[in-house]
């Protein structure tokens, strides 16, 4: 991997992180929505939701970083549920839909130049340790798994590629993150996130590896129009453990609709809109 310094677009990157880190962790907002998880944009973190709450979204994906190489088009959709049964355990379903080129020798002609199939993941996430449950410092601890049902042999065996194993795997991915919340009184919330990451999408060669990231929910005083409309942002930017990523979400009502846009490898653009319920 090249260094933050070797280029002029390195260093535009480097920069950015550092920005968004001494700026900017959350308060209520912890989605990572492009996956349908929680989490940053693509790293994974050990925040939770609270218990009995039921996100629904979608998204625009932009394919490029996504590897979907024999995709006639740029784009891609998805959608997701996520509810969050207990404080320690998180469960999930994401479809992400293919398009049928024209041509292809898998899909019937009747579909060609069409969305025409999903690629389905389930996931869970499991809270093994809570923020402070020892010391004030000690941080929370996740583990996860994304799209596990996908592995060699048809269910079994290590973690394999579409082009391996002959499923679709796009989303694969196992990882434990530690996440740590420090509050700024009058400012906001500042949460750093670490995690180890095995992550094993097809197309892509396998990648072990660190993740960090940072994020900072606004919370600023005062009931002028300003500060309500900052105290809507809440910012992110990560290493994945593949690429630099930056973001944000942003609360269009309370905590119930947000949206969400990043720039992957800080050019690719995604976004879109969830919702979120809190069921008791």
């Amino acid at each position: 991997m090249k260094s933050c310094n070797s280029t002029k677009k390195g260093r535009w990157k480097c920069n950015a992180l550092l920005i968004l880190f001494l700026l900017c962790g959350c308060l209520h907002i912890h989605a990572q929505a492009l996956r349908g998880t929680t989490g940053l944009l693509h790293a994974p973190t050990a925040d939770m939701e609270k218990d009995k709450t039921f996100k629904f979204g979608g998204n625009v994906l932009d394919i490029t970083p996504l590897r979907y190489e024999d995709f006639d088009v740029r784009y891609t959709f998805n959608y997701y549920l996520n509810i969050t049964i207990f404080p320690w355990l998180e469960v999930g379903y994401t479809c992400t839909l293919n398009y049928a080129n024209e041509g292809s020798t898998y899909f019937p002609e009747k579909v060609w130049g069409k969305y025409s199939n999903q690629d389905r993941s389930f996931y869970g996430r499991l809270r093994v340790w809570k923020e402070g449950w020892w010391k004030g410092w000690t941080p929370q601890i996740v583990v996860g798994l994304d799209d596990p049902g996908t592995h060699e042999a048809s269910g079994g065996g290590e973690i394999a590629s579409r082009n391996e194993s002959g499923g679709n795997a796009f989303f694969m991915r196992y990882y434990i993150a530690m996440t740590k919340h420090i509050d700024f009184a009058g400012i906001g919330n500042l949460g750093t996130h670490v995690s180890y990451v095995i992550d094993r999408p097809a197309n892509y060669p396998q990648a072990k590896g660190i993740a960090i990231g940072a994020n900072f929910k606004i919370h600023t005083l005062g009931e002028s129009w300003g500060n309500k409309l900052l105290n809507g942002f809440n910012l992110m930017a990560e290493y994945d453990a593949r690429t630099v990523n930056i973001g944000a979400h942003y609360q269009l009502w309370k905590d119930h609709i947000n949206l969400i846009a990043e720039l992957n490898d800080g050019k690719y653009f995604s976004g879109g809109i969830y919702f979120k319920i809190h069921l008791k």
